[in-house]
């Protein structure tokens, strides 16, 4: 029995791990593109794309793992019943009840994964990516102008510092080009400052000229002016949650929050480990097939499922927030049937086929 628990625990283990190598990839693919075009706006700082993109990753685990666990299992289920293994078991007297040590060694380390996750490192990597964020905007060197390059503005513009100081505050030679619907807005200075006004970065232009007219160039509506001083606002940081957001609060401190957006974000935490503990139950009954049979229809049956389940995580975590649920329900009218419904199949795995081979 030992030899047997580690031939399936490592069959299991490998595909859980292949599964989540191939999700992290395109959960990669699709962080990157979204912070491609944030800093195409403007809205986070380049230098910053490693990072955040780690930070972003570790915020999204909680969500990843338990698909990569439904389907691992599914997988490795699937070949032995393939490969007609899962038969020589049964008749040698190794049922799905027997199956439950391999799989508790392979799924409970990572169900503490997702929990650790969801509950620790999530919240802890979304406050330093917004940290790390509002430390860089402090900064007009990080914050996406460089010296002697042309930079994407948020608005759509484009801003240009022929040299700067080396806190990145004080610009020389410096030029903006921004569209304000059909019209064009230009304007050159000798000097510029970036300063903080109640949060908000705003570029200080001294000693110029302003050019505006239209984007089309029919019509002579264009004006000029001169002026001592011009200032314009920055983009803002890429997150526009406040610095209270119980999303950025640690868990301790949720649970001493009688708010109920403290509540949703704490059943929002606390559903993931569970959920995905119910998702491996339910991959082990959904897995059974003949040897012959196609193994995809059920794969498709257990990715809808986790969607229903993400879908109805978000929703109750929205109708907490708002007051449509009430805060004793929490998020416990969908975890706690999901847990019964897949111990239930587990249990019940295997019955009907014996009764039918026994007719």
């Amino acid at each position: 029995m030992p030899k047997l628990d580690r031939y399936l625990s490592s069959e299991f283990t490998r595909s859980v791990f292949a599964a989540l190598v191939v999700l992290g990839m395109v959960s990669l693919g699709g962080l990157f593109a979204d912070l491609l075009g944030e800093m195409a706006r403007g809205k986070v700082p380049p230098p910053l794309l490693l990072s955040q993109l780690g930070l972003r990753l570790v915020r999204y685990l909680p969500l990843i793992l338990p698909l990569a666990l439904l389907l691992g299992f599914m997988l490795a289920l699937g070949r032995l019943y393939r490969d007609s293994e899962m038969f020589v078991l049964a008749a040698a007297g190794i049922g799905p009840r027997r199956l439950l040590k391999p799989v508790l060694l392979v799924a409970l380390p990572v169900v503490a994964v997702i929990a650790l996750s969801s509950l620790w490192l999530g919240p802890w990597a979304d406050r330093v990516a917004r940290a790390m964020v509002a430390e860089a905007n402090k900064n007009l060197l990080v914050a996406g102008l460089e010296p002697g390059r042309f930079t994407v503005m948020a608005n759509g513009g484009v801003a240009y510092a022929d040299a700067m100081s080396a806190d990145g505050t004080h610009l020389d030679r410096v030029f903006v080009y921004r569209e304000r619907g059909e019209r064009m807005d230009v304007a050159t200075a000798r000097a510029g400052q970036l300063y903080r006004d109640e949060g908000a970065r705003v570029l200080a232009l001294e000693d110029g000229f302003r050019v505006e007219g239209p984007l089309s160039g029919e019509a002579l509506d264009y004006r000029l002016m001169r002026y001592k001083r011009n200032e314009m606002g920055l983009p803002a940081a890429d997150d526009e949650r406040p610095g209270n957001s119980p999303a950025f609060k640690s868990t301790l401190a949720l649970l001493g929050d009688p708010s109920r957006g403290a509540a949703a974000e704490l059943h929002w935490r606390i559903a993931p480990p569970l959920l995905a503990f119910a998702f491996v139950l339910l991959a082990v009954p959904l897995s059974r097939s003949s040897p012959r049979q196609a193994r995809y229809g059920a794969m498709l049956l257990a990715f809808l499922a986790y969607l229903v389940g993400v879908f109805l995580m978000l929703l109750g975590t929205q109708w907490l927030a708002d007051g449509t649920l009430p805060m004793l329900a929490g998020l416990w009218w969908l975890v706690l049937p999901m847990l019964a419904l897949g111990g239930w199949l587990y249990a019940r795995d295997g019955r009907v086929a014996r009764r039918w081979w026994s007719r």
